[in-house]
Formats: structure tokens, C-alpha cells, sequence
């Protein structure tokens, strides 16, 4: 795991080398050409450049130990570095959907050949990047949305490449701020489908769990009567924790260790890594899976 982890590193710091040296390729030749594409890309590039690094930096903040302060670990890290990553996405997105519109309404001249040739750049880099992270892509949260980044703005340079093609042959100015927005309308998605879920990790949204599944699973074990008041949440992207009440009949500490083994064994198959289990005996009234009121 540690090699595996030291190899991921390494391959997102050459990504974010490579990526930055993109963006200043395309911000130079966006503005000698004209391009308003190219600029786009070149923003894209940036923020690709500062999700990888953030991605980089959250890894390695997320290896540290637990400690007094931290007990959970630093887990959250990476997450945090998504939402960040994911809200400058559907930041950038917009921005961009603004500026083609000025253009729509506001045509200028773009240097089609250089515009072709840096697009033609950034697009080979970008596909270097893409495949040195797609084996990694759906380890975690953090480095998915790196990947997304890397991977939309390659699709963004195929449309730049196109559009710089359009613009040699045919004169069409207008393919530069439609290529705009399609590069933007894609990155909206894309980021606000990270974004949403790096929010309900952070809100401690209940993972996708059936409650009532879970609430038969643990009512079926022997000695059980009720279990009700549950709360599950998520460290990270991955680490479900769980707890409830668990009302049985008046028992020795010894059986009550059993009935909780058992419960969190059970558990398991639902993918939850940690289970707190309050017994108790006609303590609670509400003996809902969920329960409202202050008492939660």
C-alpha cells in the first residue's frame, strides 16, 4: 500500500508539472491569437494544476496518525480538498459561460494556426496526464476529482483542437465562443456532482444505507427487543460509522458483549467499519429507527 500510494504521488507531481506548464503555453497563445477558448483552457489547466496539487497535499496530510486533538485522523482532509476543488470548477464553468457570451454578441479576430498548434499541445499533455491517473481514478473522492479535471480538459482541448480547425478553413468566429460553452456546460456537471457529494461527506449526511434493513438485521439477533435511534455518517469517503440503542432484557455484562459481537458482525455486510451500540432496557419511548425530539 505504501509503494502503491508513493507511486500515485509521484505521478500526480509530474501531472501538476506538466499541467502548469500547459496553462502558461495557452495563456500566452490565447491572448497572442485571440482565442477565447484558449483562455478558457488555459483557466481549466490552471485549476486542473491546483486540484492536483491540493489532491497531492491532502494524501499526505491524510497519512498522518490520529492524535488528542484528531481522533478520527485526518481523514476529512481529502474530502475538504474535493469540495474546494469541485466549487472553483463550477466557479470557472460560469465565469466562462459569461465571457462566450460577450463574444456572441461581440466577435474578434483569432489567429486560427496558432491557436491549432498551442491547442494541439495542450492536448497531448493533457492526455500524458489523464492516463498516468486512470488507475487511481476511483480510489477516493479526492484523487476522482483530479481525474475529472485532467480528463474534461482534455475533452475541452479536443473541442479547442476542432474549433481551431473550423477556424483555419471556414472563418467561422462563432465556433470559438460555442466551443466555450460546451467545455464550460461539461465542467458544471462534472463539478457540481463532486461538489454535492464532498457537501453531504462534510454535512455528515447519512450514506446510502435501508435503515429498515439494518433495523430487521439487528431485531432478528437473540435476546434483542428493539433497536431504534440510529445516526451513521462517514469519516471519509469510504468509512461508515454507526450507531444506535439496542433494547434487550435484563442481563449479565458477559451476554450483553455477545449481542453487541453479534450486531457488529451482522453490520459488516452493509459496509460499516465501526458500530457503537447503547443497550439499554425501557429506557426509550420512541423506538423509531429515527428518532426526532431533543432527546437525539
Amino acid at each position: 500500500m505504501e509503494h502503491h500510494h508513493g507511486e500515485l504521488k509521484g505521478r500526480m507531481l509530474f501531472s501538476f508539472a506538466l499541467n502548469m506548464t500547459i496553462t502558461i503555453a495557452e495563456i500566452i497563445g490565447g491572448l497572442l491569437s485571440g482565442s477565447l477558448a484558449l483562455l478558457s483552457d488555459s483557466l481549466h489547466n490552471f485549476s486542473d494544476s491546483m486540484s492536483i496539487l491540493a489532491s497531492y497535499l491532502a494524501i499526505k496530510i491524510g497519512e498522518r496518525e490520529k492524535n488528542e486533538k484528531y481522533t478520527f485522523g485526518y481523514k476529512r482532509a481529502e474530502i475538504l480538498v474535493a469540495f474546494v476543488n469541485s466549487a472553483v470548477l463550477v466557479g470557472v464553468a460560469l465565469f466562462l459561460l459569461v465571457e462566450a457570451y460577450k463574444r456572441f454578441k461581440n466577435p474578434e479576430p483569432i489567429d486560427g494556426p496558432l491557436m491549432l498548434g498551442v491547442a494541439l499541445i495542450g492536448l497531448f499533455a493533457n492526455l500524458i496526464s489523464v492516463l498516468l491517473l486512470h488507475e487511481h481514478a476511483h480510489e477516493s473522492m479526492n484523487v476522482r476529482s483530479a481525474y475529472l479535471h485532467l480528463l474534461s480538459d482534455t475533452l475541452s482541448s479536443v473541442a479547442v483542437v476542432t474549433g481551431g480547425i473550423a477556424i483555419i478553413k471556414w472563418n467561422v468566429l462563432w465556433i470559438d465562443p460555442v466551443v466555450t460553452v460546451l467545455i464550460s456546460l461539461y465542467i458544471l456537471r462534472e463539478g457540481y456532482e463532486i461538489l454535492k457529494e464532498s457537501v453531504e461527506v462534510l454535512m455528515e449526511a447519512s450514506p446510502n444505507l435501508n435503515f429498515e434493513e439494518i433495523k430487521h438485521e439487528i431485531e432478528s439477533i437473540p435476546g434483542v427487543k428493539n433497536a431504534h435511534h440510529f445516526h451513521a455518517w462517514r469519516i471519509g469517503e469510504r468509512e461508515i460509522h454507526f450507531e444506535c440503542h439496542v433494547e434487550v432484557n435484563d442481563m449479565p455484562i458477559s451476554e450483553a458483549q455477545g449481542v453487541i459481537d453479534e450486531i457488529e458482525e451482522r453490520l459488516k455486510r452493509f459496509g460499516i467499519a465501526h458500530v457503537t451500540v447503547q443497550l439499554e432496557t425501557e429506557r426509550c419511548k420512541d423506538k423509531k429507527a429515527i428518532c426526532g425530539g431533543k432527546g437525539d
